[in-house]
């Protein structure tokens, strides 16, 4: 992304620069109250939202101010710029997205099972939030800086998964893959299938529970016999 085209408003107010690859404190937890914190969630969320499904460089500061009836300035007074407001939707995003993945490895059982826990997480969470995967597919396209902060929030789950993939396959449960090009490879292929849910709906075909549910029991078979070399 260059400067000319995630730059909108001034960010000199920002101070010293710092390194934005890294995670940054997202307003509404700080000391500007109640109201404040519900404006700054607003705008995230009609962000995340445009950006998702419009696209990064076709929103603009001015379309969402008109669509949350707010001024331009009071969007600038919480996120100084268009790209430190990219970032803030980043670092929200992973946070829900590695709390609803934990939540799922919290309560599975080990080998398979895992892996098929965080694959319906996944689907459960794209159908209830589409906006994350378009914000995930958004990133992926957009390349550096703005895919870089998303992998590096989302490194700790990342390192955990490769230990636990590392794990299987020493006991033999799993054939064996280098563990983050094979969590590249799941990635790819569960990213890949919701891409074509959201398509669907680009197109003003709602999706139903039954075909989400037959493609991710796709996705699990294919994962399975690609992987598991016994039964769980």
């Amino acid at each position: 992304m260059s400067k000319s085209s995630i730059d909108e408003g001034s960010s000199d107010r920002n101070g010293p620069a710092r390194d934005r690859s890294r995670p940054r404190a997202v307003p509404g937890s700080g000391g500007r109250g109640d109201a404040g914190s519900s404006t700054s969630e607003r705008i995230l969320d009609a962000a995340l939202v445009s950006f998702a499904t419009r696209g990064y460089e076709a929103s603009s500061l001015d379309a969402l101010a008109q669509g949350l009836e707010i001024r331009k300035q009071t969007i600038l007074y919480w996120f100084p710029s268009k790209e430190v407001l990219l970032e803030a939707v980043i670092d929200r995003s992973a946070i829900e997205l590695s709390a609803a993945l934990e939540d799922s490895l919290t309560s599975a059982g080990s080998g398979w099972s895992r892996i098929e826990a965080v694959v319906r997480s996944v689907f459960r969470l794209a159908a209830r939030r589409p906006e994350l995967v378009g914000l995930v597919r958004e990133m992926g396209r957009l390349g550096t800086p703005a895919a870089t902060r998303l992998v590096t929030a989302l490194e700790p789950l990342v390192h955990r998964a490769s230990e636990f993939l590392e794990a299987e396959m020493d006991a033999g449960h799993m054939r064996r893959h280098e563990p983050r090009l094979l969590l590249l490879a799941i990635y790819s292929t569960v990213i890949g299938m919701l891409t074509e849910v959201e398509v669907l709906r680009a197109f003003g075909e709602e999706p139903t529970a039954r075909s989400l549910v037959r493609r991710r029991n796709e996705i699990l078979e294919l994962l399975r016999s690609a992987l598991v070399t016994e039964p769980a």
